[in-house]
């Protein structure tokens, strides 16, 4: 797959970019001095490589020029013809003003104009917009990518600017590392498949664990004991069938007995024990309120001073003095100790507070039961009773809402290990394949290895290390660094330029790895040559040319105060490789020929 030709509806604003199947350059000429210091041009150099994603069919986006400005864009229609592995080509017609339909032609002959074609001259017409991705997909024939699509990858081929931050990490990567890692990995020579299936158990293992949470959670620390419940569920059951039975037979002998036997036994003890407790509690009180009312200090050295005047006794200088700081030294300990009094006080008025508040429900329960014994109303001990069995029976629905929440629980729980087990040995066989296919000289890993550590040798002098590991949470952890000469991993790939042809070498590595397959065959660059020395420069221009003889196409976008300075000032570009010149001297400078926007 190569690209062919880029054109819309408007050629009069918009001309063709006609592609070559090796080397293809977008040059920005800066002619006006006054623009040469300026960091931006808007002559529309990086614009050709997003409208090439508009015709791979990018999601729209109401941040992309074409929609942010869409009064000028709405009666854009674009073609981007595509060449196909067996020679044959298919053209993609995308309108801005309905990005959602898309329309397909296959034919044989390169550089061809269907702008005014008809709907009915079309193969596929006005095709709903997910259905034409995977209707482009099926043309583009990329068999080694699947199961993934061609959109997943097609961004290592047509990097932006935004794309030099990470050799690995797309900016359209942005969301989760499952989204793009398998697919990656897969690419790279290992089992994708594997790592995608990781991902998903991981996934199903976090969901799992949300739902115990959540029970966990709703039935509280005092129900997380499934024998108790069972055994409460029994008695409650079998106390239910005794009301029943009981108000069924009219028969409340039995339950005279059991309010006698609780009232001697239980309620009344527990009163008498509380009324105990309570008493010694406010005896208690009543002396810490005695001692913090005995805690003052009434001698005032001041008023002492002028009673001591008025008799003409000297009280003055030391003695005052001595007073004063035996009155502060008793001050501080008698705050300190009204401070530990105030918080036993606070303590016993919460007691009293607990204890009085039982009492009160003991004493209606004892009010309630003595009331059962007396009464004679056969009727009224048959409502009292049905109430009770309600009761019971709303205590045994709670208990069994419990009790199958908790079966759930240990249900998911079982769930859990299995999948923490299931995700173990996904990640022992991750960690297998990726430690079988890096030792593997012979591996699609080691190829792309030394093709990367190679470009980027010829570019800049200096190793390059490819290498992928395990990292703790079980995930695939991908690095490209420069090495020293010693061979270890320095800070210079995280200089831009440097990372820029790491990058670089990454897209070909990985295209030159697969010319044997049905896979992309060209590579977009952006600004291939910012930030560089003329003499790297030249050496990443001897590589991209070397790369295109193997059968590459490459389409490189660049401003001309980039391009190397040669000795002979000769153009470095062939007139045949220069495919779109744009220029700073007006309108028709740009790649629309309209105002910048």
């Amino acid at each position: 797959m190569k690209l062919s030709k880029l054109y819309t509806n408007r050629p009069e604003i918009f001309t063709d970019i006609e592609f070559d199947q090796g080397l293809n350059v977008v040059l920005a000429e800066i002619r006006l001095p006054e623009n040469r210091d300026r960091d931006t041009h808007n002559l529309g150099k990086s614009t050709v490589g997003r409208l090439l994603d508009f015709g791979f069919l990018a999601k729209r986006d109401a941040r992309f020029f074409l929609f942010k400005h869409f009064d000028r864009f709405s009666d854009f229609v674009f073609f981007l013809e595509i060449e196909l592995g067996d020679g044959s080509y298919v053209t993609v017609r995308r309108s801005v003003a309905d990005a959602s339909r898309v329309a397909f032609k296959k034919h044989f002959l390169r550089h061809q104009d269907f702008s005014r074609s008809l709907e009915r001259e079309w193969d596929h017409y006005d095709v709903p917009f997910e259905r034409a991705r995977d209707l482009l997909d099926s043309y583009l024939g990329l068999h080694f990518l699947k199961p993934w699509h061609y959109r997943k990858l097609l961004g290592y081929f047509l990097r932006s600017q935004e794309d030099y931050g990470d050799v690995f990490q797309l900016r359209r990567f942005a969301g989760a590392h499952s989204e793009w890692k398998p697919a990656l990995a897969h690419i790279l020579g290992f089992d994708g498949a594997l790592v995608e299936e990781q991902y998903a158990k991981e996934e199903e293992l976090e969901k799992e664990e949300t739902k115990a949470a959540t029970i966990r959670q709703e039935l509280g620390p005092e129900a997380s004991d499934l024998a108790k419940i069972d055994g409460m569920l029994l008695l409650k059951k079998k106390e239910a069938e005794r009301k029943q039975a009981e108000v069924d037979a009219f028969d409340f002998r039995r339950q005279d007995k059991a309010d006698t036997k609780d009232l001697a036994d239980s309620v009344d003890v527990q009163i008498a024990s509380l009324n105990a407790r309570r008493y010694s509690l406010m005896a208690n009180r009543k002396k810490i309120t005695t001692a913090l009312q005995e805690d003052q200090i009434l001698f005032d050295p001041e008023d002492a001073a002028e009673l001591f005047s008025e008799t003409g006794v000297l009280f003055a200088g030391q003695i005052k003095k001595d007073f004063e700081q035996l009155i502060a030294f008793n001050k501080a300990i008698t705050e300190e100790r009204r401070g530990y009094l105030e918080e036993e006080r606070q303590e016993i008025d919460a007691d009293l507070r607990s204890i009085n508040s039982e009492l009160s429900s003991l004493g209606k329960r004892r009010s309630d039961a003595l009331a059962f014994l007396s009464e004679t109303d056969l009727f009224a001990k048959y409502r009292k009773n049905s109430n009770d069995l309600v009761t019971l029976r709303a205590d045994i629905a709670s208990l069994e809402r419990q009790r199958d929440a908790l079966h759930r629980l240990q249900d998911l729980r079982s769930k859990v290990r299995g999948l923490k087990e299931e995700n173990a040995r996904l990640v022992g066989e991750i960690e297998t394949n990726v430690e079988a296919q890096s030792a593997a000289d012979d591996s699609l890993f080691s190829r792309i290895r030394l093709y990367f550590n190679e470009i980027v040798e010829e570019v800049i002098d200096a190793k390059a290390l490819l290498s992928v590991r395990v990292n703790q949470e079980g995930h695939l952890d991908f690095s490209a660094e420069l090495l020293n000469a010693a061979g270890n991993a320095t800070s210079a790939d995280r200089g831009f330029s440097y990372k820029k042809l790491l990058c670089i070498a990454f897209d070909l590595a990985i295209l030159r790895a697969h010319l044997s397959e049905e896979f992309p065959r060209f590579a977009y660059h952006d600004g291939v040559f910012e930030s560089l020395d003329d003499r790297k420069k030249e050496n990443l221009l001897e590589v991209i040319r070397r790369y295109n003889a193997l059968g590459l196409q490459s389409i490189i976008t660049l401003i001309d105060s980039d391009l190397p300075k040669t000795s002979d000032g000769e153009m470095v570009f062939d007139p045949g490789e220069v495919v779109c010149i744009l220029h700073d001297e007006g309108d028709d400078g740009r790649l629309f020929r309209m105002p910048p926007w």
